[in-house]
């Protein structure tokens, strides 16, 4: 297993991540934190260990650099520009193409919250590398137009009580034209904070991208 940090080069930015590959790793999840998080989230890192146990490499990204992260707490201008912070996925995808133990894996993008509209505004941009996205109590509406661009299939994790963003994951899932599923954890609210509310995220996110995987190998998608 490969495990480092990392400094991914982006527009105007090398960003810090936290890269671990298991050996003969099947494709590799790149995940996008939410406004206000880090790749140190511990909710993310729940998953990203689930996902390794699959046979998955994890990259764990900072989306703005240090002094961006300073300016945003005092602005507040960075968080919500998801195409900015679109691009700087972007940038991450292309950069995992370069790396030796990341070259031609499938890249799977996991968002949180607002995180989850820039990993679809990415998706949209990068159609041949991206194999899905998986968005956990996401906001999948930011994307806007980019839903309709969007061609990976995606799932929307969303708790059962975390009720407005239930309704804007519903209403941005009959937007998508790419095979979806909207996986909905009872009793959950926003961060999944409830007994069992987050490993249930982590197998539904284990399970759905094994099964993309299977289906991208047989061709069926």
């Amino acid at each position: 297993m490969i495990s480092e940090m990392v400094l991914v080069p982006t527009d105007g930015a090398r960003l810090p991540g936290d890269l671990i590959v298991p050996e003969r790793a099947r494709a590799v999840v790149l995940f996008a934190h939410g406004s206000g998080s880090s790749r140190f989230s511990p909710r993310n890192r729940l998953v990203a260990a689930e996902l390794r146990m699959a046979g998955l490499g994890t990259l764990l990204l900072d989306l703005l650099s240090e002094q961006e992260e300073r300016e945003d707490a005092v602005t507040g201008e960075h968080r919500f520009d998801i195409p900015f912070l679109g691009r700087r996925l972007v940038a991450a995808i292309d950069w995992l193409e370069t790396q030796l133990d990341t070259r031609g894996l499938p890249v799977v993008l996991f968002g949180a919250s607002t995180g989850a509209g820039a990993a679809l505004v990415a998706a949209a941009e990068r159609p041949d590398r991206v194999l899905t996205v998986v968005s956990r109590g996401g906001r999948p509406d930011l994307a806007e137009d980019a839903l309709d661009a969007v061609r990976a299939p995606v799932l929307l994790i969303v708790g059962g009580d975390d009720e407005q963003v239930l309704r804007l994951n519903q209403e941005a899932a009959r937007r998508l034209r790419a095979p979806h599923s909207v996986h909905v954890v009872p009793g959950a609210t926003h961060l999944f904070e409830e007994p069992g509310a987050l490993e249930e995220v982590a197998v539904a996110a284990r399970r759905w991208c094994a099964e993309r995987l299977t289906s991208s190998r047989g061709g069926a998608e």
